[in-house]
Parts: structure tokens; sequence; C-alpha cells
């Protein structure tokens, strides 16, 4: 019988949570959610899947079109557009705690997706990539 917690292939999973919010602008904090959320990448990709966070992909897109910081309107107007277009490409969400309003609208969306929506780390499926892989 077939492990009902076995993915057929390496799933790419976005990871929400919270990264501006919360912080009043401080860089440290900033960071400090940035770390958050990529704390959860090792253990993803431990499960045979392909992390990934949306300010990986907007932050560089955001300083070539001239953001300077973080919140400013340049952050603004491609933050969530990039976001939501990765959450086309991407097979499940990875909602970590904690108030978001981009995280939550990253589920809204991905649950009109039809995309599972998982909030602990443990619930992923484990695809055979992942065997061999030091945990």
């Amino acid at each position: 019988m077939p492990d009902p917690m076995a993915a057929d292939r390496p799933l790419l999973v976005l990871i929400a949570g919270p990264y501006l919010s919360g912080t009043d602008g401080d860089p440290a904090r900033i960071a400090a959610n940035r770390e958050r959320l990529e704390a959860a990448a090792l253990p993803i990709y431990q499960r045979g899947h392909l992390p990934m966070l949306g300010e990986w992909l907007a932050l560089p897109i955001i300083h070539a079109a001239g953001g300077r910081e973080h919140g400013d309107a340049v952050f603004h107007a491609y933050q969530y557009p990039v976001a939501e277009r990765l959450l086309t490409r991407c097979d499940a969400v990875l909602r970590l705690p904690g108030a978001s309003r981009g995280a939550d609208m990253d589920v809204a969306r991905a649950q009109a997706m039809g995309l599972p929506v998982y909030h602990h780390i443990g619930e992923l499926p484990v695809h055979q990539a992942a065997e061999g892989v030091a945990a």
C-alpha cells in the first residue's frame, strides 16, 4: 500500500510568514523575520522538496527598479505582484506562525488555486529524493 504521506515528485513550496510585519521598519527585526523564514528551507529540502521565499525573487527586482528601503513605494509596487506570480508556479505553501497580511494573501490565493497549505513542516509529504539527505 502506498504511503499517504509520500509525494510522487518534489514540490516547490512557498514559505509564507511575517517579513515586514511587526518590525516597524527596523532592519534588524526584518532580518530576524527573514532568518525565521529561511530556517524552514533546509527541513523542506530534507523532505525532498524545493523551498522558495518570495523575497528571494522580489528583492533583486525591487533593487533593480530603484527600491532603497523595505516598505518604500517601489517595494510595494513589486513585492506582492512577484509573490502572486511565483505562487502560480508553486505546488504548496508552508504558512509559518505570525501576523502577516502578505502571507495571509498567499494562503488565500493558494487555497483559491486548490493548492495545499501546510502549517508544520512535518505535514509535508516526503519525496523519495529525501533519502540519503542528511537530517
